[in-house]
């Protein structure tokens, strides 16, 4: 992932088609990120092996469920995501799992001391051509109801005096 370049993902069903003939799918946006400032020498990278890439995509399997594999604090590296995409495995026509690694990098503020009040870290998953248009176009109009305008106590009666 190159957070300079704004890339996103599309993660398509090749098997079903929308009306203009495209496949439907969903769009990926990652949101704020960092890159992991430890060396990739230090203990815990080696166990967390999935913080070297932030996105991931393997097939779907029952037993593979913790990127960093079952049991990272008895590991010493190379379990979960690391071991199982190096044979590579196909993802097309199957059920994947998409991972996502995000992580923060918290550079002090005066604001933040003594408690930092918050953080903000995900991502979106929209959908990516599902309708033919927008789904709020075919709505009926809100129905004008009379009686609800503020009451205003003066000769004029204006709602912005």
């Amino acid at each position: 992932m190159k957070l300079e370049t704004a890339r996103t993902w599309r993660i398509i069903n090749p098997s079903v088609t929308n009306a203009v003939g495209e496949p439907v799918g969903y769009k990926f946006l990652p949101g704020d990120n960092s890159f992991p400032l430890a060396s990739p020498n230090a203990w815990w990278r080696k166990r967390a092996g999935f913080v070297n890439h932030h996105v991931w995509v393997t097939p779907y399997r029952e037993d593979e469920r913790y990127a960093a594999g079952d049991y990272p604090n008895q590991s010493s590296g190379g379990d979960g995501l690391s071991k199982w995409t190096e044979t590579d495995r196909p993802v097309v026509d199957t059920d994947i799992v998409f991972w996502y690694t995000f992580g923060h990098t918290h550079i002090p503020r005066p604001e933040d001391y003594p408690v930092m009040p918050t953080a903000y870290i995900g991502f979106l998953l929209k959908p990516n051509g599902f309708f033919e248009m927008n789904p709020a176009n075919d709505l009926p109009p809100s129905a004008l109801k009379k009686g609800n305008l503020p009451v205003v106590e003066d000769k004029f009666h204006s709602c912005c005096g």
